[in-house]
């Protein structure tokens, strides 16, 4: 039963710190300090800014009349090398400043030489007045109370969002209604997904990416303002979660995927696609296999013989655009090579593999064992090694494998013939060398071999 954002009493709804919001207002602003004379030379990227090879004393001495002010100049000890000087906290400062179709001193890129210098003032001086502040901006973050509700309380939460200071009074326009809304979107879900039974507890690394947010916005970890002009701070890919580059690395391990943000079914992350479907399997993996063992087993070459490619990219595509309302009945495809194709196609095309790139020199280990029972006891302990929704794919696929091999008479497919077609697809691992590569083939093998024969008792 859900709870109530109300009567639970240890609900706190976020309460979003304006004071970095504040700092950023207060920052001084850019001032070009302009070339009065044509200089020779200048670079077409740069404008009037542009003051030629002049000393640092010289640029100090033309900058000393007001904070934010920033020239350009060419440098005497490297000359074919340009430097931004800056006026900041009373004193000039210097950057080596780059350009490769946009203006960088650092990581962030950008398209004028105005925005950088706005951009560095806001850092400067948040950095200069909050540094204490910053560093601790993580203790008592917001992201784990952040509450005990349900999307059906959603609107409840929406007038706990941060409100621009400059906002005017009465209703909002609907863009901002939009990125309001979207501001808490993630954490709401996962409040929500965490109180379901029915949620896998699969745990799950955020996906997070640089990201330039529009219109201000507050860290969903630590409830602080994300300063700058551009890449303020990171977004999941997957949830969407919104926070600082440093808040990043200290966020619990709980993404919760959103549909919005996992477009396709193929080429998925594994734990990525499940905890967004919110299955204990790929639904790829338990629709393909519940289709082939409907129409039966004993279809001879099952798994070996190909199925036309064409028709198996289709059954791609209505997975990657329908997901689990796929049609792959045998009213749509009648021969059951395609289906075994696309399960074949799903492992293959896995980012990481079934049996991860971390696990692989283990598995392969495991391969190399010649004496049974030690065989067994190490392959036990390499599954450990999976994250839990590979293992419970594992488990469920070889289940379906076992059961193929009871018909061998008929399909004539041993554990030996279907360790050969899985290996190669079920694990790889990057960066081998082609000859290593191949040796590993037969490795591979023994692997899926074993883990088929002896599925009853590893899994």
């Amino acid at each position: 039963m859900a709870l109530n954002v109300f009567d639970h009493d240890e609900y706190r709804p976020p309460v979003w710190k304006s004071y970095l919001y504040q700092l950023q207002q207060e920052a001084p602003h850019p001032r070009r300090l302009t070339c009065t004379c044509e200089v020779d030379n200048r670079p077409k990227y740069y404008g009037r800014e542009y003051h030629g090879m002049i000393s640092r004393e010289e640029a100090d001495q033309l900058l000393s009349q007001a904070e934010g002010s920033y020239l350009i100049r060419e440098s005497q000890r490297q000359p074919g090398t340009y430097t931004l000087a800056l006026r900041f906290g009373n004193q000039t400062r210097n950057f080596r400043l780059y350009h490769d179709g946009k203006h960088f001193v650092g990581e962030k890129r950008f398209e004028s030489i105005h925005d950088l210098v706005t951009d560095g003032l806001i850092t400067l001086y948040i950095e200069t007045k909050a540094a204490e502040y910053i560093a601790k901006m993580t203790i008592n973050p917001i992201y784990e109370h952040v509450g005990y509700t349900t999307l059906n309380q959603e609107p409840t939460l929406k007038k706990h969002l941060p409100q621009s200071p400059e906002a005017p009074d009465g209703p909002a326009p609907a863009k901002d209604e939009r990125n309001a809304e979207e501001r808490l979107t993630s954490l709401v879900r996962r409040a929500t997904l965490r109180e379901s039974d029915l949620a896998p507890k699969y745990e799950k690394v955020h996906n997070f990416k640089v990201h330039t947010f529009r219109g201000p916005h507050w860290c969903e970890y630590c409830a602080n303002f994300m300063w700058g002009l551009i890449a303020q701070g990171v977004k999941c890919a997957d949830c969407g979660l919104n926070v600082h580059k440093q808040c990043s690395k200290v966020v619990p391990n709980d993404c919760q995927p959103d549909l919005r943000h996992v477009k396709k079914v193929y080429s998925c992350d594994l734990t990525t696609l499940v905890k967004a479907h919110n299955t204990k399997r790929p639904m790829v993996v338990d629709m393909c296999i519940q289709e082939i063992e409907a129409r039966g087993l004993q279809s001879e070459g099952l798994y070996r013989i190909s199925g036309f490619s064409e028709l198996i990219e289709d059954v791609k595509l209505a997975f990657d655009r329908d997901g689990e309302k796929a049609d792959i009945s045998s009213n749509a495809y009648e021969d059951l090579n395609i289906i075994t194709g696309a399960l074949k196609l799903y492992f293959r095309e896995l980012p990481i593999p079934l049996i991860t790139y971390d696990a692989y020199p283990r598995f392969i280990e495991t391969g190399k064992i010649s004496d049974p029972e030690k065989r067994l006891e190490s392959l036990h302990e390499a599954l450990k090694l999976l994250p839990p929704a590979h293992c419970e794919t594992l488990r469920y696929l070889m289940a379906h494998l076992k059961r193929v091999t009871e018909y061998e008479k008929e399909n004539l497919m041993s554990s030996e013939n279907l360790g050969i077609v899985f290996g190669p697809t079920l694990m790889r691992a990057p960066g081998l060398d082609a000859m290593t590569a191949l040796n590993d083939i037969r490795y591979q093998r023994l692997v899926v071999e074993s883990l088929i024969t002896n599925e009853d008792v590893l899994f």
